[in-house]
């Protein structure tokens, strides 16, 4: 019994030697599947109707070096993002950099991961990626410590001196950056909705997305539900950017004070914004 506790706390303890780098470089497939959407890699190889493509020809496309875009794509190939095929004698993914160069038969296609990053794609989340990689959402976790300890306010709000609504408000780059990204949740979560219990929807005449952003889901809403009158309500900020669609009214002010009439209230509680979100909602009316 002794000899077979120290054997497995030997075995425990050398994987944790293992496990614990991946705390050290926990960042790095953040930071390299933003690399990824950034160059523009999956909408590139999605535009190719399924044929693969070479290093060579993918590395021309995106204007980059053969020798780093192998070593993103021998990473994400790694995490299954994207695979690799077509493979000549002699070239494999366990050999040298400058050997797996030289082998130009080495080709990519995707995967329903890496679809998943493709900007333009339906069921795209490239732009939940982007922002919550972006260094603005980023910093303030490395402060998490210090708000545990101090019962402070919010680390985004400490870090950056106001809530992130603010924050958007007085940097447009990164509200479209809170707008793209909600966007790809709300076209997955309505389609969802449409196409699981699309009997919720019906008798209703009229429908306030509460915090609905540029309209997005409203916009899907509507294609399956031509007869809903659509009101998107937002920040001023957000809804005066928003796009025009046909049935659906943009409407601005603040959910904490008052939101407009209508038969129904829709919210999507996101994971994008409810990190953010601080507060109550109290003393709401219709007007």
């Amino acid at each position: 019994m002794v000899e077979e506790k120290i054997k497995k706390e030997a075995e425990e303890e050398a994987q944790a030697q293992v496990d614990i780098w991946k705390y050290v470089f926990g960042f790095t497939e953040m930071a390299v599947v933003k690399c990824a959407i950034e160059l523009g890699i999956p909408d590139f190889l999605e535009g190719q109707d399924g044929q693969a493509m070479t290093l060579d020809g993918l590395s021309a496309a995106l204007g980059c070096s053969p020798s780093s875009l192998y070593r993103i794509m021998r990473f994400l190939t790694n995490r299954g993002i994207f695979r690799q095929v077509n493979q000549g004698l002699g070239c494999s993914s366990q050999n040298s950099t400058s050997n797996a160069i030289a082998c130009s038969s080495i080709t990519y296609v995707q995967t329903p991961l890496s679809r998943l990053l493709a900007r333009n794609g339906e069921k795209s989340m490239a732009a939940i990626v982007l922002l919550e990689s972006s260094p603005v959402m980023l910093s303030p976790w490395l402060g998490l410590g210090r708000r545990v300890l101090a019962n402070s306010p919010p680390p985004f709000d400490t870090y950056h001196g106001q809530d992130v609504w603010s924050y958007a408000q007085n940097n447009p780059a990164h509200s479209k950056l809170i707008n793209d990204a909600m966007a790809c949740d709300a076209r997955v979560a309505v389609s969802a909705m449409i196409n699981g219990c699309p009997q919720v929807f019906e008798g209703i005449s009229s429908l306030v997305d509460v915090g609905g952003g540029d309209g997005t889901a409203l916009r899907t809403l509507l294609k399956a539900c031509p007869w809903i009158r659509g009101i998107n309500f937002d920040l001023p900020h957000v809804v005066s950017v928003a796009p025009r669609s046909d049935g659906v009214e943009h409407v601005g002010g603040d959910m904490f004070h008052s939101v407009p009439n209508a038969d129904a209230a829709f919210i999507m509680v996101s994971t994008v914004s409810g990190c953010c979100m601080t507060g109550e909602m109290t003393n709401v009316s219709a007007y």
